[in-house]
């Protein structure tokens, strides 16, 4: 038989009885099937159902010490600070050497902002159970909050190392954000590639930061190779298979490069892909590859993104088709959400100028002094 028919044979027999079959369940045997029906509506996201079959359990078995913390994760699931809080120290009544309850009540306080009754409730967590690793990850977030920046990244890696695999990650990233927001790069390069090669955590997630922190440090071949493994572990992500072809592009490495830009039109065709293709066949004196590349970009443009657009614009130009570029700027300059762009008036002015569209200038050039800008900035 089917697990999952033994689980409603069982309730069936619990909550229901048979007419012709054995006797009815007793009061405990009723109550353990409305707790095994409140755990799975709570494991289903059924909140309200769960707490009304651990209030029929409630009834049946008043004091089981299962229910308080069982009501209280449903609680907490809801958003419900206070009653969540409240039911976890009723289980801490009933059981107060089970770390959980304390994990979760210090979990609460913190969220209450109740920092000293957080902190002391988290420690007598750990005093039960060291690894417990949520308790570990909360003392480092209120380590966060007084400004103990080393202490939070100790505690952060702390809970890592006693997680399950699959929560690993989320902790090292947490604790590598630290160390980046306080500029210290050389200690979260250090850190990411400890946990990324002798710990083999090889998430995607800190693939790709280890990646943007050695593109920091210089070490573009290594970076490459990160971000690399971190793209076959997304298959989803374009945007990882084109920061390896950026990074083989500036090396000098065209063959590389093209196999990694193919690579992100696999995953998702997208014109700036085609337009960085296209400068490599330039690069090479491949006039004919580069203007079918063109081609490819002009029928797969978003029009929303506006680094696409600006890369596409100066490709246009750098093919001699100056009027169409500037007909992209032009409209994209004048869009509201880009007015306070720089970059783009300037560069809208300078191409305008150029192919003598005053009204244009004029008009990228006042976008300029209106932000600030004055006359003398404009090209």
């Amino acid at each position: 038989m089917h697990p999952r028919w033994c689980v409603l044979s069982l309730l069936v027999l619990l909550l229901a009885g048979c007419e012709d079959g054995p006797p009815k369940p007793g009061p405990k045997e009723r109550a353990e099937g409305y707790y095994i029906k409140g755990t799975t509506e709570y494991l289903q996201g059924n909140f309200e159902q769960a707490l009304a079959s651990f209030g029929s359990m409630k009834e049946l078995s008043p004091d089981d010490p299962r229910l308080p913390a069982a009501m209280g994760e449903v609680y907490l699931s809801m958003g419900k600070l206070h009653e969540a809080l409240a039911q976890f120290q009723l289980a801490l009544q009933r059981d107060p050497k089970r770390s959980t309850n304390w994990s979760r009540v210090g979990f609460i306080h913190a969220q209450l902002g109740h920092t000293e009754e957080a902190q002391s409730a988290l420690r007598k967590a750990l005093a039960i159970y060291p690894r417990d690793f949520n308790a570990l990850e909360q003392l480092g977030e209120l380590d966060l909050k007084r400004g103990d920046k080393d202490s939070a990244v100790k505690h952060f890696l702390l809970a890592a190392e006693a997680s399950p695999d699959a929560g690993k990650a989320p902790l090292v990233l947490r604790a590598a954000e630290v160390f980046i927001a306080d500029g210290r790069h050389a200690e979260a390069l250090l850190m990411l590639g400890e946990w990324t090669g002798p710990k083999g955590v090889r998430d995607p997630a800190l693939l790709s930061t280890l990646g943007d922190e050695q593109v920091r440090a210089g070490q573009l071949l290594p970076a490459a190779e990160s971000y690399r493994e971190a793209a076959r572990q997304s298959p989803r992500d374009p945007t990882l298979w084109e920061l390896v072809g950026e990074i083989y592009t500036r090396l000098d490495k065209p063959g590389d490069a093209l196999a990694a830009y193919r690579e992100s039109l696999r995953v998702k065709d997208r014109a700036i892909i085609h337009v960085a293709i296209a400068r490599i066949h330039l690069g090479r004196g491949e006039r004919e590859a580069a203007e079918e590349e063109l081609g490819k970009a002009l029928e797969t443009v978003s029009g929303s993104d506006v680094r696409e657009l600006m890369e596409l614009a100066e490709l246009l130009s750098t093919l001699g088709r100056k009027p169409d570029a500037l007909r992209i700027l032009t409209n994209l300059s004048a869009e509201p959400d880009h007015a306070r762009d720089a970059e783009l008036q300037r560069r809208t002015a300078a191409l305008a100028r150029e192919l003598k569209d005053e009204a244009v200038v004029r008009a990228a050039c006042a976008r300029l002094a209106g932000d600030g800008g004055t006359p003398q900035k404009c090209p």
